[in-house]
């Protein structure tokens, strides 16, 4: 279903201070010194074990562990997990090269956030913090007990130069994470100061806090710039242990992990090794599944949730199939149009075959009525719109009145409804009347335009993508477009989207709540020519601009939360995507092997390279099952 995810393991070191993307992997300190709480007045310096973007953290320092995890677990046996495509790298930082997912495993943050919450932090290699009241600076302590699986100690100096190599060699949708960083200062082997251009926000203090060291000893005689297969030193629970490069990857865990006892890695990282083996097919990948080479899956497809799983072994309780509720703050995932392409340029062209998306027919023909369609680039959130605007968001979009469609201000955004019965006529006769404010003509079946009939490519790397995507295609060739779909293996895909060569792409953007500094990336003007952005459609608005810096600047999450409701607003009027839907539940299926806690957490993540936090081996159920693990 998903065809593009933005992410890396460097960006998952961030968001893993989100609760929505805790995988195996957290940690909590215990405290320096007391907590003391910055005074705005007198000007007082916080220095404290944990922090929060807006108000307090949830736990303070009594918790002996998370109340979603089970601390005394039984550790150990083995897990295999599947993965979609290939590998030909292990440094995530660079653009060059198609890495793994789930390297994150092998990565400890400086801080790390709670399940229970979307924007805290709690020290992990870092023991506590202290900033002022402005907000302008951090410093991080580290833990001196901290150190790589290979015993060399976690210093600053491997910090600073993680944070030079994201500042010289990396993606630039991992860079713009750190904009707001002036300097960093090493101030001792365990203590480190980031200083930054902004004041009044926690926004970049809680962004450098998801921060993972690169040891200087190792990568000093090596090139960090270039893609590599041989791993580097872990500084988390799990290490690299075996690389069947583009095939199998197998991490296993660090017998001495140094942080295995603070109070939030207790009841985690309960397996001996996790195998993630990579497939090129997804059908073949479930079949694997289905015969008991994997574990666990994580099911995006609704054709194979309705028709795949009617197998014995669900029937006799050996798969269990489970629909956990989906409290994450969504992401837009829709068909993104290249602006940098005529006639995509055209907002009329857009909104025209937007119009041709019949969701309706699709929700009741192909996705088994599971979904719901998307009108919102934050759904399932409190950072998206909803009803036509409040006064509020008026507010903040009367200053660009004359830059925006009367509409932005007035009215509910809705993306096109059919009837569902899939001859959309009035659609197809609104869609022609924009075609033609536009230039195009339909004649003899063929939408033209100066001698030269429209075209359009989806470019897609899943083959799933055709099943949801013909009927669009054969609405765009019914009004006289040339539409077709290539499928490119994941290498190519990744060439040709770093390099914007597409015209329609299926993609999924998300944000980091609350929504932030990746917002530039996604869709401010700087970054739409630079290669390798995430901002895929070519986004150029000055109106959007203003908005993400309001955005990033905002001092308070209620100001926040209707600054990016302004900027919804105005991103789904100018029809940059054509969105496309979401389920406000999880499906997972899984061998039941598995023990879990009582207890989950409120924003659980369940992805194709993780796994359920807190989960083990369950012996007795393990040995009815007979596997060979």
């Amino acid at each position: 279903m998903l065809d593009m995810i933005m992410t890396s393991s460097s960006v998952r070191a961030v968001t893993r201070l989100s609760a929505a993307l805790v995988l195996l992997m957290a940690g909590l300190s215990q405290p320096l010194f007391s907590t003391a709480r910055a005074d705005d007045q007198t000007g007082e310096i916080t220095r404290a074990w944990s922090m929060a973007e807006f108000g307090e953290p949830l736990y303070d320092e009594s918790m002996t562990h998370w109340p979603y995890v089970n601390p005394d677990a039984p550790i150990g046996g083995n897990i295999v997990l599947g993965a979609f495509g290939s590998f030909d790298s292990l440094n995530s930082y660079i653009l060059k090269g198609e890495y793994p997912r789930s390297l994150g495993l092998v990565s400890d943050t400086l801080m790390i956030g709670s399940g229970d919450e979307l924007a805290s932090a709690y020290g992990l290699l870092a023991s506590s913090v202290e900033y002022p009241a402005d907000k302008s600076w951090i410093i991080f302590h580290l833990r001196p007990e901290a150190h790589f699986d290979n015993g060399s100690p976690i210093t600053a100096a491997d910090i600073e130069f993680s944070f030079k190599t994201i500042r010289e060699h990396g993606r630039p949708f991992l860079k713009s994470f750190y904009d707001e960083v002036e300097s960093v200062e090493v101030l001792g082997d365990h203590q480190i100061k980031f200083s930054f251009n902004t004041t009044d926000s926690m926004k970049p203090l809680m962004k450098v806090a998801g921060l993972s060291p690169l040891s200087v000893e190792y990568w000093k005689d090596k090139d960090i710039s270039k893609t590599y297969l041989t791993p580097g030193p872990s500084s988390g629970s799990y290490y690299l242990s075996n690389i069947d490069a583009g095939r199998s990857l197998t991490y296993k865990r660090v017998a001495d992990y140094w942080g295995k006892e603070l109070a939030v890695n207790k009841g985690l990282a309960n397996f001996e090794t996790i195998r993630y083996d990579y497939y090129r097919d997804l059908e073949v990948m479930l079949e694997a599944f289905k015969a008991g080479e994997i574990d666990f899956r994580s099911e995006n497809s609704s054709k194979r949730w309705a028709t795949a799983y009617q197998v014995e072994q669900v029937d006799n309780g050996e798969i269990v199939l489970d629909t956990p509720p989906d409290h994450t703050p969504g992401a837009i995932q829709g068909y993104f149009f290249n602006l940098r392409r005529e006639p995509f340029d055209d907002h009329r062209v857009r909104q025209a075959i937007n119009l041709l998306y019949d969701f309706e027919t699709i929700k009741r023909t192909i996705l088994y009525n599971q979904y719901e369609r998307i009108n919102s680039y934050f759904p399932n959130s409190d950072y998206g719109v909803s009803g036509a605007p409040t006064a509020d968001e008026i507010a903040v979009l009367e200053p660009f009145r004359d830059q925006l469609a009367p509409e932005v201000l007035t009215e509910e955004f809705r993306s096109p409804v059919t009837d569902g019965s899939g001859r959309n006529r009035r659609e197809m006769r609104q869609a022609l009347g924009l075609f033609n404010e536009a230039g195009w003509t339909l004649s003899d079946g063929k939408l033209m335009k100066n001698g030269q009939q429209m075209s359009m490519e989806l470019l897609l790397v899943q083959p799933d993508g055709q099943r949801t995507a013909a009927p669009f295609i054969q609405n765009m060739k019914k009004a006289g477009i040339d539409a077709s779909i290539r499928i490119v293996d994941s290498a190519q895909y990744q060439v040709r989207v770093d390099d914007f060569d597409f015209d329609l792409i299926s993609v999924r953007l998300n944000f980091f709540p609350p929504p932030g500094p990746e917002l530039r990336s996604y869709y401010g003007s700087a970054a739409a020519d630079v290669r390798g952005s995430a901002n895929m459609a070519g986004i150029k608005n000055p109106v959007v601009d203003a908005l993400v810096e309001q955005i990033v600047a905002a001092e308070s999450l209620e100001k926040l939360q209707i600054t990016t409701r302004a900027l919804d607003r105005v991103l789904l009027w100018n029809h940059y995507v054509i969105p496309q839907f979401y389920n406000a539940e999880h499906r997972i299926a899984y061998w039941n092997r598995f023990g879990q806690p009582e207890t989950l957490p409120r924003y659980i993540s369940y992805s194709a390279s993780g796994f359920p936090t807190g989960w083990w081996i369950d012996p007795a159920l393990d040995n009815r099952l007979d596997l060979d693990r």
